[in-house]
């Protein structure tokens, strides 16, 4: 990739996390020595919308996905394509196509499990003879949980040469005063994923936690020891814990197939652990029974998707129907300065086999599912685009198997530190 033209493309970079991946690398370039340049179906809007921001990019690329021939074009000038473009069962494949037969590594923001269980298996052999990274799932579903949990891993068998038993991930959003509008919560892109997942022919893998495991025993036994629980509980502190948002079906699977990678790679037989994820909800013991009631309509919610998830062919194809046509698009989400308001924690509570504990903590700024993960993604795309930054593994890969723990204090700069506390 010497000769490429650009280190990163953003590929959609008019939505809200493509401008935010655009801004990012404006903001990096003035330090770092890289090439970059935004790419859409519209070259001229492009540039307009980011000329909005403040923000100018050095090339603006005509790639639409309707135009292989276009795709071919962007993906051969760069050595990385973030692909902001979704929903990604509908328009992702033909950029990820782009991408292996130009040899040119790729990530994404989907949190579209159906489809990323399909890209491999129609792609898999292909990435890896082309030697590139396919890296799915690569915003705050699921980057952070991914890293951290893999992080507790190594430190394990570094430290005690044993694997873990367990591990607890629990997320508290610190949110802005004044009134949460629902547009802060989730966008619109994110929504009509889920009228998506629930349409997609293999739905009912989005509550499987052994999705992404190639190998159907082991997939199984993944499955035994770490059914997805969407039920409220108590975290280590005593804090009440709801199930994550704004899906609690997606960062398991990403999670358990960076742990059976890791086992292949390395020669070990793969051990599952088991794994449990939620958003703090902390609060006096007066508020416990309110925050029982935000915990219970989050499960509420979780619930009905894995309903329609499960539902029978002709009712999910209803339902999603009405879902695209009812939910919100493109353009719906959080704006402005107020995003910066946002921070959020995350801590893993890990045990290993023998009884021994590990605590990975992590902060960041900004809001977590689109400032924080346009920042996250953009320096993965940086990661991604040098020699010698990221392991040599190629294929279809999870955000924690394609960066590595080595260089976890590059996410610094996009607001994220990340460290082993106890």
């Amino acid at each position: 990739m010497a000769d490429r033209d650009f280190s990163v493309v953003v590929f959609g970079a008019t939505g809200i996390t493509g401008r935010g991946v655009a801004a990012y690398l404006a903001e990096r370039a003035e330090t770092k020595d890289f090439t970059w340049a935004a790419a859409g179906r519209d070259p001229a809007k492009v540039g307009a919308v980011l000329a909005e921001l403040g923000v100018t990019a050095p090339e603006t690329i005509e790639a639409d996905v309707e135009d292989a021939a276009s795709l071919l074009a962007m993906a051969s000038r760069a050595r990385v394509v973030l692909d902001l473009v979704g929903p990604y069962t509908l328009h992702g494949e033909p950029v990820i196509e782009a991408c292996i037969a130009a040899g040119t590594h790729y990530a994404d923001l989907t949190g579209e499990i159906p489809f990323v269980r399909e890209m491999i298996d129609a792609a898999q052999e292909r990435a890896e003879k082309a030697g590139v990274k396919i890296v799915n799932v690569s915003g705050f579903e699921a980057l952070p949980a991914d890293l951290s949990v893999a992080l507790a891993a190594e430190t394990a068998r570094e430290r005690w040469s044993e694997e873990l038993a367990a591990a607890d991930l629990d997320v508290e959003m610190l949110t802005p005063g004044g009134a949460i509008r629902l547009s802060e919560v989730i966008s619109g892109g994110t929504l009509q994923s889920v009228a998506e997942i629930v349409g997609a022919e293999r739905s009912a893998s989005i509550t499987d936690p052994g999705a992404l495991i190639d190998d159907p025993q082991l997939a199984q036994r993944v499955r035994n020891v770490s059914p997805i629980a969407i039920a409220p509980r108590l975290g280590s502190g005593g804090e009440l814990v709801g199930p994550m948002a704004p899906a609690a079906f997606i960062n398991p699977a990403v999670i358990h197939r960076t742990a059976a990678l890791a086992a292949a790679e390395e020669g070990r037989e793969f051990n599952p652990f088991r794994y449990r994820e939620g958003v703090a909800i902390p609060g006096s013991a007066a508020t416990l029974p309110l925050r029982y009631a935000v915990a219970g309509a989050l499960t509420g919610t979780q619930a009905a998707v894995r309903a329609l998830a499960k539902a029978n062919p002709q009712i999910r194809k209803r339902a999603a129907g009405f879902l695209r046509r009812r939910l919100p698009g493109s353009g719906f989400g959080p704006k402005g300065e107020r995003m910066d308001d946002f921070s959020w924690r995350m801590a893993v509570n890990a045990r290993t086999v023998g009884g021994h504990h590990v605590r990975i903590d992590l902060d960041a700024d900004g809001h977590p599912g689109y400032l924080s993960t346009a920042k996250m993604l953009g320096e993965a795309g940086l990661l991604l685009s040098e020699n010698g930054a990221t392991p040599s593994r190629s294929g279809f890969l999870t955000p924690a198997a394609a960066l590595g723990t080595e260089q976890l204090d590059r996410f610094r700069h996009a607001g994220m530190r990340i460290q082993v506390s106890s």
